[in-house]
């Protein structure tokens, strides 16, 4: 989506890294910590135990209440050793101890496709919904309420598997929970696809937006057109900072990327769907077509040999928009959009329109042409006409159109929806037009960005800190809140080689904006979130699930008069400081609040938080300009 990063501009400091990680303390294991939080939890008398004798009892003849309770078993099975029976209504054997399984006979309003119910007494557990996703969700909570050793994928002993009695009413407030990862930039294999589908459903995301095709590879077979996975889907190997790439070198050979076979897709959105996850594809057209136009060099318009991007400087140098007035685009395009529509059942399909770069079609007598004969007034306007087009070629098929909110610039396509990344106001904008929104601004929403203090996070572009996300507001107060679908997280992956690195810069940030989009807007708290979120992090530790710990970090900033302010994401921290270049710990001095006045001769302040007696955030240092006023 991004043509290059951008050059960093925050209000942290740069220091020098510290690589502690402290855990945070865990509080009382029957205390209820559900990430997103219901909309009303009543804690009620006694425990319930799930032993190896407990059934789990589902309705008759639903298949997807069976997957969900199939999904719980084998979770059980992986660390308890239980393997629970599942039985029917009336089924005989059915007796003692349960977990049941209720799609109510008459439809609760309040609940709608999502919402549940979770009643937990010392003897059964009810789950009851509408629907089967809301079964579902009422099963991620109840997994949310064991202890989190449930989340091993190996057997753990000598844990006693209880959980509060409680009463839960939930239902989410957006029916659009989204993330979206791009495997263009860096590819991810089918195993870990399914492994972050698995995390999302946990926070009841519903929505996987899968970023296929960019400048940087083409990850999707598409059948009659073997170069785009034989040429699209490769380049040259590169590792550092991404935009600082050596362009391909005569001879080197493109052996860097993978795809996903059309077996591979089917495979993965039945996976999706077992998890009540519907994903929507991305092909970015016109512009970020690099990986398209190195296979099929006739389609941009200058229709010269182009290598896949390795994350080197090109925009604006190499052509990497389509050529809207070459009849051929339409015919390949027609034809990869056949088959995406074939294999993707969501009533979406995202096409992108992001930052198209339009300089080409200004000097190309085929879109010149094109321009004169629809009597269109600038290039603005003629991508206009290629999205209004693309809708037309999506409609055919069944499908709706979404687009980044470039899609607004010469003219809105008539049934388009728009994902607003640039802020709000293309959202805004396009509500008013009454067009459906989705809000994924980059402030809150992009999960690429710096999450802490740049001297100890990998290197990227921006800041979106936890809290930041958590302070999101999907519905501006200007627009009609039917116009906005939902909210979305965007994790772009130039900065993200690797799986881990993903779920390090997915996590826990995506639990703020899980609970963003599923809670009620006056349930949120941050304190309490915290709370929750520490728990979270104990079943993440059981699950091998890589995430950060930022927030807990020491924020160094100057104000105006030059002294040194500190602070932390996480309210009731302690904050220890020296300026003496020693390493601080909790018998150093206690940060209280003042600016700190910067000693003679100090050139550096270190800065570390604890939590009552424990570390919990990095060191983080800063060296103080020899400029910065200190006392005479």
């Amino acid at each position: 989506m991004k043509a290059f990063p951008i050059l960093f501009g925050a209000c942290f400091i740069l220091g020098t890294p510290n690589f502690l990680y402290a855990q945070p303390i865990h509080q009382d294991p029957l205390a209820v910590h559900i990430i997103p939080e219901p909309v009303k939890v009543t804690r009620l008398k006694g425990i319930f135990q799930l032993t190896r004798q407990v059934q789990i009892i589902i309705p008759w003849n639903n298949a997807d209440a069976r997957e969900t309770a199939l999904l719980f078993c084998r979770q059980v099975r992986a660390s308890t050793g239980y393997w629970l029976r599942i039985l029917h209504p009336g089924q005989p054997g059915e007796k003692g101890k349960s977990i049941r399984f209720i799609l109510n006979q008459h439809a609760d309003t309040t609940l709608n496709k999502e919402g549940y119910t979770l009643r937990v007494t010392p003897y059964h557990v009810f789950i009851r919904a509408n629907q089967p996703a809301g079964l579902f969700y009422g099963m991620q909570s109840l997994v949310q309420l064991f202890p989190p050793e449930l989340e091993s994928t190996t057997r753990i002993l000598g844990t006693r598997w209880i959980i509060p009695c409680v009463a839960i009413l939930d239902y989410p407030r957006f029916g659009w929970r989204g993330l979206m990862l791009d495997v263009s930039r860096h590819f991810f294999p089918k195993s870990f696809v399914e492994s972050y589908l698995n995390e999302m459903a946990k926070y009841k995301f519903n929505i996987f937006h899968w970023h296929l095709a960019d400048d940087n590879g083409w990850r999707i077979q598409i059948k009659g057109l073997p170069q785009l996975t034989r040429i699209g889907a490769w380049r040259v190997p590169r590792s550092g900072r991404w935009g600082t790439f050596l362009p391909p070198q005569p001879g080197e050979a493109a052996t860097y990327g993978g795809f996903y076979t059309q077996k591979d897709i089917r495979e993965i959105v039945r996976y999706a769907q077992h998890r009540h996850i519907t994903i929507l594809p991305e092909i970015d057209v016109p512009g970020h077509s690099l990986s398209l136009i190195a296979s099929y060099p006739n389609l941009s318009c200058t229709q010269l040999p182009y290598p896949v991007n390795p994350g080197s400087r090109f925009y604006q140098k190499q052509d990497n928009a389509l050529c809207v007035g070459n009849d051929s685009t339409y015919l390949i395009l027609d034809k990869i959009f056949t088959q995406v529509a074939a294999l993707f059942p969501c009533k979406y399909i995202h096409v992108g329109g992001d930052e198209c770069y339009k300089g080409f079609w200004a000097k190309c007598p085929k879109c010149q042409k094109l321009m004169a004969d629809e009597h269109l007034q600038n290039v603005d306007e003629l991508q206009s006409y290629f999205m209004k087009r693309m809708e037309t070629m999506l409609l055919s098929k069944g499908k709706k159109m979404i687009g980044w909110d470039e899609i607004l610039e010469g003219g809105l396509a008539p049934e388009a929806t728009v994902m607003s990344w640039r802020g709000m106001e293309g959202g805004i904008a396009a509500a008013k037009m009454g067009h459906h929104v989705i809000m994924t601004p980059t402030k809150y929403c992009y999960l690429d960005l710096y999450q802490g203090d740049p001297a100890v996070e990998p290197p990227t572009y921006g800041v979106c800190l936890l809290s930041t996300c958590y302070r999101f507001e999907p519905v501006p107060d200007s627009v009609d809140a039917r116009f906005i679908l939902g909210g979305q997280g965007n994790l772009w992956t130039e900065s993200v080689p690797n799986e881990r690195q993903a779920e390090y810069m997915t996590w826990p940030r995506a639990m703020a904006l899980a609970e963003v989009f599923w809670s009620p807007r006056d349930k949120r708290n941050w304190d309490d979130f915290v709370s929750r979120m520490e728990t979270q992090f104990a079943r993440l530790d059981q699950a091998n699930i890589k995430y950060s710990t930022s927030a807990y970090d020491p924020i160094i900033a100057q104000d105006s008069s030059g002294n040194i302010q500190l602070s932390t994401e996480i309210d009731g921290l302690h904050i220890y400081y020296t300026f003496d270049d020693t390493d601080p710990d909790r018998f150093y001095p206690e940060y209280a609040g003042e600016p700190l006045q910067i000693p003679v001769g100090a050139n550096m302040i270190k800065a570390v938080a604890y939590e009552g007696k424990k570390q919990v955030g990095r060191e983080i240092s800063f060296t103080i300009p020899a400029s910065a006023p200190r006392p005479n």
